[in-house]
């Protein structure tokens, strides 16, 4: 599955660790999302697409 959430979070400045403590996770964990080698579970795809302000479907492609 791939994501945008890279790209979003380089659009805002934010560096992985301040995502991932807004998130309530660990910056290896934002690190793995945007590698392509950790599918977050529902509830953080939502807290992610909220953050960004953005739709669970615009931020992950699941047919990648």
């Amino acid at each position: 599955m791939e994501s945008r959430v890279r790209e979003l979070r380089l659009q805002q400045s934010l560096s992985q660790q301040a995502l991932a403590t807004a998130m309530g996770v660990s910056r290896q964990t934002i690190n793995a999302i945007e590698t392509g080698r950790y599918d977050p579970s529902l509830t953080l795809a939502v807290h992610l697409a909220r953050h960004f302000e953005t739709t669970v479907e615009e931020l992950f492609d699941v047919d990648a």
